[in-house]
């Protein structure tokens, strides 16, 4: 697996593909890679000739006192599951390739990153669309791979590039998860044994809140509340938010109609972790 360091390189190998007439994807990732990253590669394999997968911690989209330092990295296991998920090539850039020393450029948006994870995660969203941007521009794919996991992030990023006119295709994959529910996440590290089994009320809550929509419930905050009840059961875990969102703009909604997020940040101990579902 080759591991690129540097923008200058991984322009030319990008170059060199473009003059063969191959297509390229790209698989925008933090490393630690899991079965969920796996399956965006793998998605970015089947339909491109040539995979990217960019690791980078990015600091910018972390705010004060997050885990910014203790961000789990393994270059090597990541090298690994790229190789048996089809990537070509790693790149991997230091901090001070990505923000120079006078970098003073960022891209933001308004709306969408103001509810849901950005409620509590003021900077993140402009942090991650800068490096997005940053990386679109460095690589120039043809198509973008993200999980649904993030729904916040994937919607964000489609609006980016609907807004300014990236010329990039950007696919959503589905939520990988855990034998028991939980969804795959590098965070999901920090969790000791107890709180790996209490961290499942996420996807079991959320299972509850479909089960009621799916069976005819239209008022939203009737839904909201049976999760947070069921949540609220696990004495490990603290509601940061449960919310029903409209799939456009990500605003609240009273009523459940047409495609709706239902989304909620829980800390199990100190870990957040987050999940969905849409309907």
């Amino acid at each position: 697996m080759r591991i690129v360091k540097t923008i200058a390189e991984i322009r030319d190998i990008v170059g060199t593909w473009r003059k063969s007439g191959l297509s390229v994807g790209l698989v925008p990732t933090m490393g630690y890679l899991h079965e969920g990253h796996q399956s965006l590669i793998e998605k970015a394999d089947a339909q491109n000739d040539k995979v990217i997968v960019s690791v980078f911690v990015n600091p910018m989209q972390f705010g004060e006192n997050e885990d910014f330092d203790s961000y789990p990295r393994d270059i090597e296991r990541d090298s690994a599951v790229c190789q048996k998920s089809g990537g070509d090539v790693i790149f991997n850039p230091e901090i001070s390739e990505m923000y120079g020393e006078y970098f003073s450029s960022f891209v933001n948006m308004t709306t969408l990153p103001e509810g849901l994870c950005g409620k509590s995660r003021p900077v993140h969203f402009k942090g991650v669309c800068t490096v997005v941007s940053k990386l679109f521009n460095i690589v120039c794919p043809d198509r973008a791979y993200f999980g649904q996991k993030d729904a916040q992030q994937l919607a964000i990023i489609k609006r980016m590039v609907s807004d300014l006119n990236f010329n990039i295709e950007i696919i959503g994959c589905p939520i990988i998860r855990e034998e028991d529910g939980l969804a795959k996440s590098s965070r999901n590290t920090y969790l000791d044994e107890e709180e790996r089994k209490a961290a499942v009320v996420l996807s079991r809550s959320l299972s509850i809140g479909r089960e009621i929509i799916e069976n005819g419930e239209k008022d939203a905050e009737k839904v909201i509340h049976a999760i947070k009840e069921e949540i609220l059961k696990e004495k490990l875990a603290k509601i940061d938010y449960v919310e029903i969102v409209d799939m456009d703009m990500l605003r609240p909604v009273k009523e459940i109609n047409g495609s709706v997020l239902t989304a909620v940040a829980v800390y199990i101990g100190g870990t957040r972790l987050i999940d969905n579902f849409i309907i």
